[in-house]
């Protein structure tokens, strides 16, 4: 049987035109071969938020480089240089055969690169030769991209050639997002510099935001001021006015990145670099007449379905949104996300959770414990309580995060989308699509999982607040040196107990314990003795209490035992055993002073004419009685014994 060829795809913000292109050409070729892409997907830098990042950027740290044959690297769409970087090292050091997209700085690498270079000259000087612009500003993709420095490196010899002054002040760094064209136009036209003739930008999604920002602020493209992209996108091609842009052969790039390391996989030899034409597209923008047709009845039929499925990822976002909202364990929002999600069309989707996600957080980080919570890599065992398949759940309890997959996919020609599940900085595992174009072509796709993400976190904050209500509930009720009941948690147990036998007519049985003796150990033998004294003693109580019954400390050295459905047999059996155990606990602790209580016992009806604490007052008072007889029998056998007996203790015992 044919070994399938496993590639990992290595990219970010794939819901963008660029990277979608280069994905599908990518697809096409693996299954045109039958392999298999992982693809590995951050939306790293989109929020303006480094917390964020950290969570998103992290999904690269899942990748097991062992279980691929070869890796597709698109680090010019990872923004943050240190996050590419250490991205690099890690493919490096896996030994694998990589194709990486428009990145010259690597030679161990297979580079399939698009000449921005020279389209980007040519766009430039048909700016100035054809329409004469001779003041120009120029906004910029990131410093570290070697995209955009080629073309910003095309832009400054073409204006260097033309002998055109372009001060720092006329260029603008971007990061390649829409966002960042219209700061651009704000930064300029705060500028005392005189206004621009042309704009170029380094892409398209710049250039359109730029227009707009313009025809805000009253200019007309081209009359006003002409504006140039650089990619020609889809939105490029469609805008009024068409964008004068560059076109790239993204999908054939992306086939290209494919084979090419499918050919290395086979032991074929392969260029180390290979470079694809692009060619400017000159049109509306720059005031020249699109050479184009536009099919209008093709355009009208693509932007309903456009339109449509985003009203429909809209109308899931929301009513998941509601639900999402409601619940408040984790099984309610498993199955508020199983019941939803089969409408984005994928094989197969999961949710794969890090084993400490709903971890309760009891301190603070320190040097010793520098995270006390997930946030670089993943546990070593997760869980997929979701693994929806044709709309039915197959959950894993466990499985290895070195694995990837909660479950294997059978064949070839399969694709899953890995993607992360964190809120801000901290990892709570991460989203599995397989076979599903809902991550390439929605829009939302990021906006899903980030409700999801949020709603796993107000999950855990659930889980973490009843926690803590938890322990705040027993700090009230039960007392933190002898572990049994206060007298708080005794009332609001011991009613509940009182009232159900009251309404069954059945009887109740009351014993109230009082310590012997608890000065003496405390003056003679110091506090934490008469502390271990008291444990043992509640410890002898507890034990007491079987078939039901209940038992608290009362106050500083009394006790008390409530039994339900009661009889009278039930005093003298109680009262033997807890003094054998008395007995039992003395010989076998063998300290310089002797473990001793009282102890009063009642069994009656439980009746509504009489309150449980008249009860516990009868109890109280047996209790004494038994104690005062004690004490009468003690001084006797103490006169009787003379100079047998050790004086300093309050009952017959022989130092």
């Amino acid at each position: 049987m044919e070994k399938i060829i496993e590639i990992a795809v290595i990219v970010a913000g794939i819901d963008e035109e660029y990277q979608n292109s280069v994905i599908e050409g990518i697809i096409s070729c693996a299954k045109e071969n039958n392999a298999n892409i992982s693809c590995f997907s951050a939306f790293g830098g989109v929020l303006a938020n480094s917390k964020y990042d950290v969570g998103e950027y992290n999904i690269y740290s899942l990748i097991n480089f062992e279980k691929f044959d070869g890796v597709i690297l698109l680090s010019n769409t990872i923004s943050d240089p240190i996050e590419k970087e250490k991205i690099v090292n890690r493919v490096k050091k896996s030994g694998l055969p990589v194709s990486i997209l428009d990145c010259s700085d690597y030679h161990e690498f297979h580079n399939i690169s698009i000449d921005n270079f020279t389209a980007m000259k040519a766009l430039v000087s048909h700016v100035i030769e054809a329409h004469g612009a001779r003041i120009i500003n120029y906004i910029s993709g990131p410093v570290s991209n070697p995209e955009a420095a080629d073309r910003q490196r095309a832009f400054s010899e073409v204006v260097t050639e033309y002998s055109i002054e372009v001060p720092e002040e006329r260029i603008y760094h971007g990061d390649f997002r829409a966002a960042d064209g219209k700061k651009a136009i704000d930064y300029f036209f705060s500028s005392a510099l005189e206004h621009p003739q042309a704009i170029i930008c380094a892409n398209d999604a710049m250039a359109l935001a730029a227009i707009e920002e313009l025809n805000n602020m009253g200019y007309k493209v081209p009359d006003d001021i002409i504006v140039t992209g650089f990619d020609n996108t889809y939105n490029a091609k469609h805008h009024l006015p068409a964008l004068t842009t560059v076109s790239r052969p993204l999908d054939d790039a992306g086939y290209k990145a494919c084979e090419v390391i499918l050919k290395v996989i086979n032991g074929k030899k392969q260029k180390e670099t290979i470079v694809l034409e692009s060619k400017p597209v000159f049109t509306e923008s720059c005031g020249c007449r699109t050479a184009e047709k536009i099919d209008i009845d093709e355009y009208k039929t693509a932007t309903y379905k456009m339109l449509n499925s985003f009203k429909n990822d809209i109308s899931l976002l929301n009513r998941m949104t509601a639900q999402l909202a409601e619940n408040e364990t984790p099984d309610e929002n498993i199955r508020t996300v199983a019941s939803l999600i089969h409408e984005v069309q994928c094989e197969r989707f999961a949710i794969c959770l890090c084993s400490n996600w709903d971890q309760v957080i009891t301190g603070k980080a320190s040097d010793e414990m520098p995270e006390i919570y997930q946030i670089q890599g993943y546990t070593e065992k997760m869980s997929a309580p979701l693994i929806l398949v044709n709309g039915r759940n197959h959950p894993v309890t466990a499985f290895d995060s070195s694995d990837m997959l909660p479950t294997p996919v059978s064949g070839g020609g399969n694709v899953s989308y890995f993607l992360p599940l964190h809120f801000r900085e901290r990892c709570l595992g991460y989203y599995v699509f397989i076979n599903s174009t809902f991550p390439l072509k929605s829009l939302l796709c990021h906006a899903l999982m980030l409700n999801i993400s949020n709603s796993i976190e107000n999950i855990c904050k659930l889980l973490h607040l009843n926690s803590m209500i938890s322990e705040l509930d027993k700090l009230y009720t039960v007392d933190p040196l002898c572990n049994i009941f206060n007298r708080n948690g005794f009332i609001r147990t011991a009613g509940q107990i009182y009232n159900s036998c009251q309404n069954a007519g059945r009887k109740v049985l009351i014993s109230f314990i009082d310590m012997d003796g608890l000065k003496y150990i405390n003056d003679n033998f110091g506090h934490k003795e008469g502390d271990y004294a008291l444990q043992h003693l509640a410890r002898i109580i507890k034990d007491c209490c079987k078939s039901g019954r209940i038992c608290a400390r009362f106050g500083g050295d009394e006790f008390i035992i409530l039994g339900a459905n009661a009889t009278d047999e039930d005093i003298p059996a109680l009262e033997s055993t807890f003094n054998i155990q008395l007995e039992s606990i003395n010989r076998i602790i063998r300290k310089p002073y002797k473990i001793s209580a009282s102890i009063g016992s009642i069994v009656t009806d439980a009746t509504a004419d009489v309150t449980l604490f008249n009860l516990i007052t009868q109890a109280d008072e047996i209790m004494y009685e038994n104690k005062k007889r004690k004490r009468t029998s003690r001084y006797l056998r103490r006169d009787q014994e003379h100079d047998d007996v050790n004086y300093d203790t309050p009952w017959n015992y022989k130092a």
